[in-house]
């Protein structure tokens, strides 16, 4: 061992062991894309050593600098592309920030009952309804009230529930869920029932669309193209 440390450490400072250049390698950046200074260095290089007996036509090197212009044109419309849409991203959250404290029709949404209020819901008809049976459950799915609503014209419904249990008795407040059962020409369905929440938070669904995302009261959160109205 003391033989190779002095061999080592007499080295000429100029010469590298193998730990101290992989460790200078690991240090230096690596650059893996060629640019245009690399391009024109390559080319002249290219040029310089050609077979004097057999050199390249002029048109395989126009051929070469059309196909890097090319490439470099496409790398910079990318670069572009990118900017725009991150800045369209921005500008759609922004958007999105001003339905702060707004309310907005939710797909499915919360059904809030306070001391003073039970939200509505509403349900499209396109044919009417010759009746329909309006369930009410609470956050942990157990069902609280069933009312039946008798026939109904084409058109929006609104959905109305007094907040009481099928006992006569009021609920707690909290958070519940509508689920609306359509009974039209002999047939049953159950259309989406839109509620009315309060928008409390705006994110970004982080997809490559720029999708907005809302966070409503009660705790859910819904796509911005799936808003189909908003209130004050």
């Amino acid at each position: 061992m003391a033989t190779t440390d002095t061999t080592l450490s007499s080295l000429p400072s100029n010469i590298l062991t193998t730990a101290q250049y992989n460790a200078q390698k690991a240090a230096t950046p690596q650059k893996t894309t060629m640019g245009q200074s690399e391009f024109l260095t390559l080319f002249t290089t290219q040029l310089k050593n050609q077979d004097p007996t057999d050199p390249v036509k002029n048109e395989a090197f126009v051929a070469q600098l059309a196909q890097f212009s090319q490439l470099e044109a496409t790398t910079a419309m990318k670069t572009s592309m990118e900017s725009l849409v991150s800045s369209m991203s921005n500008d759609r959250l922004l958007g999105a920030a001003s339905l702060m404290g707004k309310q907005v029709s939710v797909p499915d949404g919360p059904v809030e009952v306070t001391s003073t209020t039970v939200t509505q819901g509403t349900i499209n008809l396109p044919a009417g309804a010759d009746g329909i049976q309006l369930q009410v459950f609470d956050d942990k799915g157990v069902l609280v009230r069933t009312q039946i609503m008798g026939a109904q014209p084409a058109g929006d419904v609104t959905l109305s529930w007094d907040g009481m249990n099928d006992g006569g008795t009021a609920v707690a407040n909290g958070t519940y869920r509508y689920v609306a059962t359509v009974n039209s020409q002999g047939n049953s369905s159950k259309p989406t029932v839109n509620t009315y929440a309060t928008v409390t938070g705006v994110k970004s669904a982080g997809t490559a669309d720029g999708a907005m995302l809302l966070e409503v009261a009660g705790g859910k959160t819904v796509n911005l193209s799936d808003v189909k109205r908003i209130v004050n």
